[in-house]
């Protein structure tokens, strides 16, 4: 096991979440509320858990996570993110299965700017012939 602090920070579209593992039996807390209040959908549940679920360190650490930035689908992905590169700092061993699923890899993409004379980045009003 790596030292007793343990903490990560990961990042998606405008998210950045930072995490503290806490040794605990499991328990998630976000922005000091509950992980299933602060995200009600059950898919982004299930995107923060599958870190957890792959390495089998679902209950054997209390993770507390603050989160700023973007919507909760950014922040779900950035808390992932995060969740992975801390479960690397526990156990290095972990880095191959992760990698693998690309949990550890942030994901670049980014809302395009929109242009002006445009409706948003790429669309256009509404061509007139007459």
């Amino acid at each position: 096991m790596a030292s007793t602090k343990i903490s990560a920070t990961g990042r998606r579209k405008r998210a950045i979440a930072q995490v503290r593992f806490v040794p605990g039996n499991g328990k998630i807390t976000v922005n000091e509320k509950e992980f299933e209040v602060y995200f009600p959908r059950e898919t982004l549940q299930m995107i923060i858990r599958q870190p957890l679920n792959l390495t089998g360190m679902t209950n054997k650490y209390d993770i507390l996570c603050n989160v700023r930035g973007g919507g909760l689908s950014g922040q779900a992905g950035a808390l992932r993110h995060s969740i992975a590169r801390a479960l690397v700092n526990v156990d290095a061993d972990f880095k191959g299965k992760l990698k693998k699923e690309g949990f550890l890899t942030r994901d670049p993409r980014e809302v395009e700017r929109k242009k002006y004379g445009l409706a948003g980045a790429r669309k256009r009003f509404q061509f007139s012939k007459r």
